[in-house]
């Protein structure tokens, strides 16, 4: 498998031109069933198979579940703010120093897991209660140079949730593991 495939197994995320009610709803059921498929996923490999990297370069299946516990943690932070305070400036976060921590790369993922879960159900319960207008509220991301709505955000980390879902299951069928 070529290098950009085993680095974005889906391709890269492409923010539509316009959103419909159908990605939206698409988006929040892909971000509500997400810590699920990730248990279901994870479920039979063992610790030296979490300690393998699923890619050349890449980071171990661990560091790719205790990742999204991160990742995820900061996109339900911002849309919080996005909701709640006119265009906020988020504060980025230098995601390959954390997933080298000693929780991102040693821990075991249960507790990711567990955190998933519930900051998941939270997260879902929040996007399913904005009105069709407050989809237009947005953050300023100051890697990015420019706002991002909420619409695009929630397609980002549904698209985020199918990536790293992807990463996991490319490498259980190279290796053989299902």
């Amino acid at each position: 498998m070529q290098t950009e495939n085993l680095r974005y197994p889906i391709g890269h995320f492409v923010a539509p031109a316009h959103y419909a009610t159908d990605d939206i709803t698409n988006y929040v059921s892909t971000i509500e069933a997400f810590p699920a498929k990730l248990r279901k996923t994870v479920a039979s490999l063992s610790e030296s198979q979490l300690d393998t990297v699923y890619r050349p370069g890449g980071w171990t299946v661990r560091q790719v579940v205790n990742h999204c516990a991160d990742s995820h943690m900061n996109a339900f932070i911002r849309h919080k703010l996005a909701v709640t305070s006119h265009e906020p400036t988020i504060n980025p976060y230098p995601e390959a120093l954390w997933a080298e921590l000693a929780d991102g790369k040693s821990l075991p993922i249960e507790a990711s897991i567990k955190i998933l879960e519930g900051l998941h159900l939270r997260w879902a319960v929040l996007l399913k209660s904005l009105q069709q207008e407050q989809w237009q509220r947005s953050f300023y991301h100051p890697e990015k140079g420019r706002k991002i709505s909420l619409e695009e955000s929630a397609g980002s980390y549904a698209w985020h949730c199918n990536h790293h879902l992807a990463h996991i299951t490319e490498l259980k069928k190279r290796m053989n593991w299902l």
